[in-house]
């Protein structure tokens, strides 16, 4: 994986994780994810 791509993958991840952070527990709740599971989540955003 080069540099460029690399470095837009944990840019993707940060902003998964600031933008999941941001919300209430109820409106995580209603997307099916829990406080403790943002940060599989944003990794999981990344992988696709």
């Amino acid at each position: 994986m080069n540099v460029a791509r690399s470095f837009n993958s944990w840019r993707k991840y940060r902003q998964t994780v600031t933008e999941l952070g941001r919300m209430s527990s109820r409106e995580l709740q209603d997307l099916g994810i829990n406080r403790a599971d943002i940060h599989s989540v944003a990794r999981q955003s990344v992988a696709r």
